[in-house]
């Protein structure tokens, strides 16, 4: 219930159109309020129903969240449709994720084969990061960027494609990642 309150606050800080109680109509917090739910669901080991409530949710609210995917308090969609977050995922703290995004894997191996976000984390529209990458915290992931199993440092922001480190620690630069 903690973690549904600080979604909330999360839209709140993060979407300045946000009025009184319109978060309600953020198909964003729908998702991610199914995703509470039935992530308890998955952990706990209740079969076909997580799977299940998720395709439900999809099509509600055209966001997919893998019933398996770890996503932490403070989690802020804007706008959401076309989001896609596989199973083995893990989401910090405080992370921002546009439309279109999508934090996939690269192939049929089992095992963690989805992104690990760090805190307070930012990735913009039409980004895709594929494979058991690891996201580093403060980092911001330019729209329509392309990660593609290798993983970003803290305090960075990436843009392109392929992505390269364009700013590290608040310094331009210009880095392979």
């Amino acid at each position: 219930m903690l973690k549904i309150i600080e979604d909330i606050k999360a839209i709140y800080r993060n979407d300045p159109a946000a009025k009184n109680l319109e978060f309600l109509l953020y198909p964003g917090f729908h998702a991610i309020a199914f995703h509470r739910l039935i992530h308890w669901l998955w952990k706990v080991g209740v079969p076909f129903i997580p799977r299940l409530f998720s395709q439900i949710s999809r099509f509600l609210t055209g966001l997919e969240i893998h019933p398996g995917a770890t996503i932490g308090k403070g989690f802020f969609v804007d706008h959401g449709a076309g989001l896609v977050i596989g199973e083995t995922t893990e989401i910090g703290d405080n992370c921002v994720l546009f439309h279109n995004v999508t934090l996939g894997g690269t192939g049929k191996q089992k095992g963690k084969r989805h992104p690990t976000l760090g805190n307070n984390v930012l990735v913009g529209t039409g980004a895709i990061l594929l494979g058991p990458i690891k996201v580093g915290d403060n980092v911001k992931i330019g729209a329509n960027s392309f990660v593609f199993m290798k993983d970003i440092p803290s305090n960075c922001t990436v843009v392109g494609t392929p992505a390269k480190i364009v700013r590290r620690n608040g310094v331009p630069c210009s880095e392979e990642l």
